[in-house]
This record gives structure tokens, C-alpha cells and sequence, in this order.
């Protein structure tokens, strides 16, 4: 609990600087990189403030020259601020729209080009891949936690069908990605956060123009997210050439 209270009380702290000096530099230069390389640290610093150890592995598979859509299974509320400081270059997130609300943050989401999402309106929901598909051909990379929810159990739920509408439209590469260990660490409808290990799994790009439809992209994306966990988690059978072992 100590931890967790630690790392909240440090996000908190880096929220005034933020407010007072830079959204304003941002804004009057027009420029949010700065204040994105800050958010990064911000989000990483916190994240070893709580004892939790996170090893990237498959990152010499990307192009930093490159612009990609990440997708990645989503566990626990740590997921992103571990994750995303991971990925070469700025991306935009797709984030539930309550976020937007919080003063401060929500301020600096939208000035980072952060799409948000209202997971119970499918108006709206057209909206954000419309807002995503936009984002991801400006140049930004962009993330997706595929599942919409976090998982009780770290097995992968139920696709959501938006994320793969968007990468046919956009066709840029998706990179799958498998969080491993934040079930450990911090599962959903915990609080506090106990040391460990996080492995974030980047996998091979897959090229959306090698799919005949949204439906086949999603199932190998899934399969191939599936492929990252402990065997004890796998829904689909994999073959053993193609099973990364975190």
C-alpha cells in the first residue's frame, strides 16, 4: 500500500509543474514533444517507485522510422504507464473518455493527441477510430489496449472489433504486444501494488494489406498476443516454434 501511495503522491507532485509551467510553454511554442518526454519519465519513475521491474523484450524489431499501431492485452491499471515509455517515438493512446475530466490531465491528453473513447456508445465509438485512423496518419504512432477492459483472470478476453476497422483503414503495421506479470503485481480491483517483474512482449509487425478482412488481422493478433502469456493462461493452440517464453 506504502508504494502505490508513493507513486500517486509523486504523479500528483509532477502535475503542478505541469500545470504551471509546461502546458503554457506547449501551447505558446506549439510544440507538445517536451512535455510528452516528461510524461514518459513521469510515468516510468513512478512505476519503479512501487518496486516494479519492467524488461522489454523484442524491441529491435521496430523501425523507429516507422509509424505503427501497438495492441496490446490489458490486465491491470499499471499496464500503460509501464508500457507506453517503452515505444520508440510518441504515440496517442486510446483512453477511456472519463480520463479527459481530470483537471490538469486531461488538458495535457488532449494537447498529446490522446483519442478518447466512450466504451458505451457506439456513435462515439465510430468517432474515435475515425480520431485514431486520423492521429496514425499524422505520423503518431498509436496504442490500443484491444480488449477494452482489464481481464480478472490475465487470459485474454473478447476483442473489440473498433482497433482492426482502424488499422485496415489506416494500413500501417500492428504490433502485437503481450504484458506479462502486472496480474502479479497489480490485478484488477487491487489497489495496492506489490514489487515484481513485468515482461513487455513486442512482437513481430503484421502488415494489414496481407488480410483479406478485419476478422482474420483480429484473430491472428490475438493469436499471436495469446502466444506471450504462460502456457497456463493460453486460450489458442500454438504452435512451438512461435511461443515466446517471457
Amino acid at each position: 500500500m506504502i508504494r502505490t501511495i508513493v507513486m500517486l503522491t509523486f504523479w500528483g507532485l509532477a502535475l503542478i509543474p505541469v500545470a504551471l509551467f509546461l502546458i503554457p510553454y506547449s501551447f505558446l511554442v506549439g510544440n507538445v514533444n517536451f512535455m510528452y518526454r516528461v510524461f514518459m519519465w513521469g510515468a516510468s519513475t513512478g512505476v519503479w517507485l512501487t518496486g516494479v521491474r519492467v524488461h522489454a523484450n523484442g524491441l529491435e524489431k521496430l523501425d523507429p522510422a516507422r509509424t505503427y499501431i501497438f495492441m496490446s492485452n490489458h490486465v491491470s491499471n499499471i499496464d500503460p504507464p509501464l508500457t507506453v515509455p517503452l515505444i520508440p517515438r510518441r504515440t496517442s493512446v486510446l483512453v477511456k473518455q472519463e480520463l479527459f475530466k481530470i483537471p490538469v490531465l486531461g488538458k495535457a491528453m488532449r494537447m498529446g493527441a490522446l483519442v478518447p473513447v466512450d466504451r458505451g456508445n457506439r456513435d462515439a465509438g465510430i468517432a474515435a477510430v475515425n480520431a485514431g485512423t486520423e492521429v496514425v496518419r499524422q505520423g503518431l504512432n498509436l496504442t490500443i489496449y484491444v480488449e477494452g477492459k482489464r481481464s480478472f483472470d490475465g487470459k485474454l478476453l473478447e476483442f473489440k472489433k473498433g482497433p482492426f476497422y482502424l488499422a485496415m483503414e489506416a494500413q500501417v503495421p500492428v504490433v502485437p504486444i503481450t504484458v506479462v506479470g502486472t496480474h502479479y503485481v497489480m490485478p484488477k480491483r487491487r489497489f495496492a501494488i506489490k514489487p515484481g517483474r513485468v515482461d513487455v512482449i513486442f512482437h513481430n509487425p503484421i502488415e494489414p494489406k496481407d488480410f483479406g478482412s478485419r476478422e482474420s488481422l483480429m484473430e491472428k493478433v490475438r493469436s499471436v498476443i495469446d502466444s506471450g502469456l504462460p502456457s497456463e493462461l493460453q486460450q489458442t493452440s500454438t504452435p512451438e516454434s512461435h511461443r515466446v517464453n517471457a
